[in-house]
């Protein structure tokens, strides 16, 4: 199943003239960074560790102009944005689930690394300001990014605050339900407040702390998974 897309228009890699524009993409952000978002920052990951050294400095500043909402003069590292997409050529990169896994598919073969990324960064750049500030620090999250390019990648980009923890499909759509289900409140049949995540929380990690049986591996993750259902119900409005 495609979660999202992003279509990017192109001119060849041996062409005189550098140009992107974008195409018709899926980049759903609701709840932000949503599965667009992370899809946005995962081709900034896949392909900003190719671009010329000389052209990250202005590429940072890009996206905080971008966030910004300010008006771009062209062209931006070396290349041309822009509407028409007249003797251009198409490359799609897209996040997709299979059998409950997300997993990025991405077309490398027709397009320079820049073009690539521009594409992600003036995507975003089209986004409602409630939206595009939490997609661009996503963005940047995977402009830093140094490791493998799969499952690891999405748990980054995907963990609020900036943190690398395991969330899964089910956190993207709806985060307050995924951490109502981790920490045993799915199904609560009255309020409950800070006091009682709190609680709930400590109890559990308890019984996720390696000297009760659990493999380092599995308690780490259990660990991060549990801080970020804590974090996210105490962000939410109803606690």
């Amino acid at each position: 199943m495609v979660l999202a897309e992003l279509e990017v228009y192109h001119s060849r890699p041996i062409a005189p003239t550098r140009r992107v524009a974008l195409g018709r993409s899926r980049l759903p952000v609701d709840p932000a960074p949503g599965y667009g978002g992370v899809l946005l920052g995962g081709v900034a990951a896949r392909f900003a560790a190719d671009l010329h050294p000389d052209l990250v400095p202005d590429l940072y500043a890009l996206t905080r102009e971008l966030e910004a909402g300010c008006r771009i003069p062209q062209p931006r590292l070396r290349h041309r944005f822009q509407t028409d997409r007249v003797g251009l050529i198409r490359s799609r990169h897209r996040l997709v689930r299979t059998a409950g896994d997300l997993a990025f598919s991405f077309e490398t073969d027709k397009a320079a690394p820049a073009q690539h990324v521009l594409a992600a960064v003036y995507a975003a750049g089209e986004l409602s300001p409630g939206t595009r500030a939490t997609v661009f620090d996503v963005i940047r999250r995977g402009l830093r990014w140094t490791g493998p390019i799969g499952p690891a990648l999405i748990l980054h980009l995907s963990a609020g605050s900036g943190s690398a923890m395991a969330l899964d499909a089910a956190a993207i759509d709806d985060p307050v339900s995924w951490a109502r289900g981790v920490l045993g409140f799915e199904n609560a049949d009255r309020d409950f407040d800070r006091s009682h995540v709190q609680k709930r929380f400590r109890s559990l990690l308890r019984e996720a702390h390696p000297d009760l049986g659990a493999g380092d591996d599995d308690a780490a993750r259990r660990i991060a998974v549990l801080t970020e259902a804590r974090r996210i119900l105490f962000d939410a409005d109803s606690v």
